[in-house]
């Protein structure tokens, strides 16, 4: 039987793919892990739960961008030494490995979408945190499957969506920074992207970006956010990032290129602002 190892299964990111692959009926194991039931800086524990022929997804890593500035030890744990664990268990028993990562590994310079081949050049923690990830991966498993995203978001838990709905109901105006530029992403379907890869036996080696298509500002999405729940979008102003003060440097500009996904077969993304009406519709 084939089985699905989820890490990070509590998460936004994980709780969708564990739900879609359950929910596939194709006879399918999926064993999900959350980071109080699997370590994944423990390359034991690691190794324990890595079964021959397996097809690790792995969405466990520490997010807090701000708290890594100071915390970075801790981030590189999570972030480096996990993923190579998990590779390096993948490696031992002919496993697979798909590795989430993120548009952190790059400067935010760019004024056009980043390649999977653009030079990286991480501005925080989190994203040489992340980086690191992505070369140890590479080291231990070559053949291994390293997807970048951005700006993901779900109806639930802690993310700038459900933050924004949250305002509404609490505050007359919000302001957000509307001069950095991204790509809204819906877990759902950044979980049924790396399911697509799963299914694909024939995608191995590749560094791929996923993201829903198209490009925003936090903004133009905060605006979008009140427009589909029936508030007024004039009620959130614009504002720089100058003004908002935060620990770690954020990219001003996150867009990453589909191109090297759509040359895998994968298939393509839906608009953000179509996915963000459908996961709003969800919440509803």
């Amino acid at each position: 039987m084939n089985a699905i190892v989820v890490t990070g299964a509590h998460g936004q990111l994980g709780r969708r793919v564990v739900a879609l692959a359950a929910g596939r009926g194709d006879g399918t194991e999926v064993r999900a892990y959350s980071s109080a039931d699997l370590d994944v800086t423990d390359p034991d524990a690691v190794a324990a739960v890595v079964s021959a022929g397996a097809t690790v997804i792995n969405c466990a890593a520490y997010t807090a961008v701000d708290a890594a500035e100071t915390d970075e030890a801790r981030a590189l744990a999570v972030n480096a030494d996990g993923p190579r664990n998990l590779a390096r268990a993948c490696g031992r028993v002919g496993g697979r490995l798909i590795h989430v990562s993120t548009d952190y590994v790059f400067d935010g310079t760019a004024t056009e979408p980043y390649e999977v081949d653009a030079d990286t050049a991480p501005k925080s923690a989190y994203g040489r945190t992340k980086l690191a990830g992505e070369l140890a991966v590479r080291e231990e498993l070559p053949e291994a499957v390293v997807v970048r995203t951005a700006w993901v978001y779900d109806n639930t838990g802690k993310n700038f969506v459900t933050t924004m709905r949250r305002l509404e109901g609490e505050r007359e105006t919000i302001s957000v920074v509307n001069d950095q530029i991204g790509s809204p992403t819906f877990a759902h379907d950044l979980a049924s992207g790396l399911l697509a890869i799963e299914t694909r036996p024939s995608v191995v080696g590749r560094t791929v970006h996923y993201t829903n298509a198209g490009q925003a500002s936090w903004f133009e999405l905060a605006r979008a956010v009140f427009a589909r729940i029936g508030a007024d979008p004039e009620r959130v102003r614009p504002c720089s990032s100058a003004e908002y003060v935060a620990a770690a440097p954020r990219p001003a500009y996150s867009v990453l290129s589909s191109r090297a996904w759509l040359d895998a077969g994968l298939p393509p993304s839906r608009p953000w602002s179509d996915a963000l009406t459908a996961a709003l519709a969800q919440s509803r």
